[in-house]
């Protein structure tokens, strides 16, 4: 992904070249990997032939999306164990945290009567 960032409408031969500057990678296996992310709808593909990829969001919406989709998955367990592992609560931090919960309610309770 950041080589496509730093030159979308790359050809698999020019990813693979930049990719064989650590290591060398067959064309195949580089070829695989990007219809892959294809699938998953984080490049397109040009219809010409040879293809051309490019990625669908710019580096800073990906890590957004991606940072996003993990604080929805592992919230509420980083929350709990936050908790847990606290072992002198600072009564300021929690005056925050309580009122951020009362104002993530209150707003909840406006999208429900909206």
């Amino acid at each position: 992904m950041t080589i496509l960032w730093s030159q979308p409408d790359s050809y698999i031969k020019d990813v693979q070249h930049k990719l064989e500057q650590d290591k060398p990678l067959n064309f195949n296996t580089v070829m695989t990997v990007m219809n892959r992310l294809v699938d998953k709808g984080l490049l397109v593909k040009s219809s010409g032939k040879p293809s051309k990829y490019a990625p669908v969001h710019t580096q800073e919406q990906f890590l957004s999306i991606q940072s996003r989709e993990l604080l929805e998955d592992l919230g509420p367990l980083v929350v709990n164990y936050m908790f847990d592992a606290m072992e002198e609560v600072d009564e300021e931090l929690l005056d925050k945290l309580e009122q951020k919960i009362k104002s993530l309610k209150e707003g909840r309770r406006h999208e429900l009567e909206s």
